[in-house]
């Protein structure tokens, strides 16, 4: 009996589905076997698939001898009962990718301890970018005298080895033939009264050997958070959701004390805001002796501070300061039609108090009006504050840069662009990037780049450099948000593609930070070693508030701007003057980011 023509598309409709299932299978099959490399998939041996120590990545140029100090950049680091080396040697653990490298990550194990120096929990990053990783190692100092270890009512060494360890999770599908290649990440459990700092990674199911590592008496740490996800392991590649993040102290800013030990998180079912079982060091040497001094901060701007590039097409360029007041800039005061003029250091300014509303400052009337908008590139300079970074163990250097006028946007909608005629201009606008730079050793870490109401912090390795040591940072137009790179960088929403554009571009319009600058705070130095100018405690705003009609906005980009509004940055909003440097919330927080 013939099939009929209906059975015929049956069976080749099933046949189909059979062979799209197969497909299916086996890219889910090879997926896996390249998320994780056990014998099961791969069977390539695991001392094989990366070398034993990786290279690292070094900066362009080498590091100056640095002018005498107390503790800056000596290698190691007093945190009170504690002393703190940085390690950078690794040997390769174990990596959850084997086929394509550069789409792993990658655990390690540190080495080359110094002498008396414990490890309190291994490192990893990503394959896909340079090697710069560290931990930190400690050991206890010994107490001075009898009494001075009585008098912290605590007998308990500061140090302790675990005494077990859990099993978090590993690679492995539970099979014995499939144990060769896989990992086993474990945390250690601490003694009562402290706390584990890091994970372990090992290639067998076997419990690690107690003096691997050590926990720290829980007096000695603080809280820390998850950052930024290393390794997402979703249900796709394992039958339990498994996640890898990088830490860093809860409480940041000048007034922290966590210290970042250089240590992962792992989990598999993490809920955001809830307490890990790894804590951070803290540093309780109240001197923060590893802070550089008032040389060595001038040294470390001489030899990185970048060069600030402003678009070819800019208009509306920095200034110093006390240019902007010898030319013209006035005092408001609510209520009063007429404005004052400013002491050319800002003397006669209101100092202190808060952004109460009560005063303002506002361009000049008349013809000086738009030559002050246009700011005055030759008198413009960076200030500069410098403030400890968790814990002391790293030194934040913001630099700051005034101008005169804020240019109004350009929104891109699409592939249109429309320049907007009014909206997102304002009077004195502040704009800053810190470089965070390494007290362990004096190295350029990495520089935040502030962009409106948010930021970006960039790694060393990713910074384009223009002399030696010293980074290219970008204006954009009109706007002067901060970025490390030139281009177009849209800010809003990507799915709508809708947002501000920020054009960045290399010009002959540029301010060398590293000569161009005035340091104008560092508190941790102690009162008067820096003299803060008088503009620097005027809390209220640089320029007057400005609300803008949504009518303004080209007749295409009125209808629902209401809903499409939540999705671009604030400055769209309306325009509030900004506050100067030391009423942001970085002056003694961390950056945004």
């Amino acid at each position: 009996m013939m099939p009929t023509i209906l059975e015929i598309i049956v069976v080749v409709v099933v046949i189909i589905i059979i062979t799209k299932s197969f497909r299916l299978q086996s890219l889910l099959l090879r997926s896996k076997q390249e998320m994780f490399g056990c014998q099961r998939f791969y069977r390539k041996r695991t001392d094989q698939l990366a070398p034993s120590e990786p290279q690292t990545f070094s900066l362009p140029a080498p590091l100056p001898p640095w002018p005498q100090g107390q503790g800056f950049a000596l290698g190691k680091i007093n945190l009170g009962e504690l002393e703190a080396v940085k390690v950078s040697r690794f040997k390769f653990i174990w990596s959850s990718n084997t086929q394509n490298e550069k789409k792993g990550v990658t655990f390690y194990k540190p080495i080359g301890i110094p002498h008396g120096f414990y490890s309190l929990g291994y490192y990893c990053q990503s394959n896909d970018r340079p090697f710069r990783g560290f931990v930190l190692v400690a050991r206890e100092i010994p107490s001075k005298s009898e009494s001075t270890h009585i008098s912290t009512g605590i007998a308990s060494p500061a140090l302790r080895e675990p005494v077990d360890y859990t099993l978090v999770w590993s690679s492995n599908d539970g099979s014995e033939e499939g144990l060769q290649g896989c990992g086993f990440f474990w945390l250690p459990q601490p003694p009562e009264g402290y706390k584990s700092i890091g994970y372990l990674v090992t290639r067998s199911p076997k419990k690690p050997k107690l003096d691997k590592v050590r926990c720290v008496r829980a007096d000695l740490t603080e809280r820390c958070e998850n950052y930024q996800v290393i390794l997402d392991v979703g249900t796709r590649f394992s039958e339990f959701p498994f996640q890898v993040w990088s830490t860093r102290p809860s409480h940041r800013g000048m007034l922290g004390r966590g210290v970042s030990v250089g240590t992962f998180s792992c989990n598999s079912c993490w809920v955001p805001g809830q307490e890990l079982p790894i804590a951070c060091l803290k540093n309780l040497d109240p001197t923060l002796h590893a802070m550089p001094n008032c040389d060595q901060i001038h040294a470390l701007i001489n030899h990185y501070g970048p060069t600030v590039f402003f678009h070819p097409d800019e208009i509306y360029m920095p200034s110093s300061v006390s240019w902007f007041f010898e030319n013209g800039a006035l005092l408001f005061r609510k209520g009063d039609l007429i404005g004052q003029s400013i002491d050319v250091d800002g003397s006669n300014l209101p100092c202190g108090g808060r952004n109460d509303g009560e005063f303002w400052i506002d361009l000049p009337s008349g013809d000086r009006k738009n030559s002050v908008k246009s700011g005055n590139l030759v008198s413009a300079k960076l200030y500069v504050h410098v403030k400890p970074a968790l814990g002391g163990t790293f030194t934040d250097i913001a630099m700051w840069i005034f101008c005169p006028f804020n240019g109004p946007a350009t929104l891109k909608v699409g592939v249109m662009n429309y320049s907007l005629s009014k909206i997102g201009q304002h009077v004195g606008d502040w704009e800053h990037f810190t470089l965070r730079i390494c007290n362990f050793t004096g190295e350029l870490w990495s520089i935040y780049f502030s962009q409106h109401s948010g930021g970006v912090w960039v790694n060393a390795y990713d910074l384009e450099y223009i002399q030696g040591n010293k980074a290219i940072v970008y204006s954009s137009k009109k706007g002067h948000a901060t970025f490390p790179h030139p281009g177009t960088y849209i800010q809003g929403s990507g799915k709508l593609g809708l947002g501000i554009r920020n054009d960045v571009a290399r010009s002959n319009f540029f301010v060398d930070s590293s000569t161009h600058y005035e340091l104008v705070a560092a508190e941790y130095l102690g009162d008067g070693v820096v003299s803060e100018p008088g503009w620097l405690q005027f809390m209220r705003k640089w320029g007057p508030t400005i609300v803008y009609d949504v009518s303004i906005l080209p007749l295409v980009l009125r209808y629902s701007m209401a809903n499409i509004f939540i999705k671009l940055p604030v400055e769209l909003y309306g325009e509030e003057g900004p506050t100067g440097p030391k009423e942001k919330n970085n002056w003694v927080g961390d950056e945004r980011g």
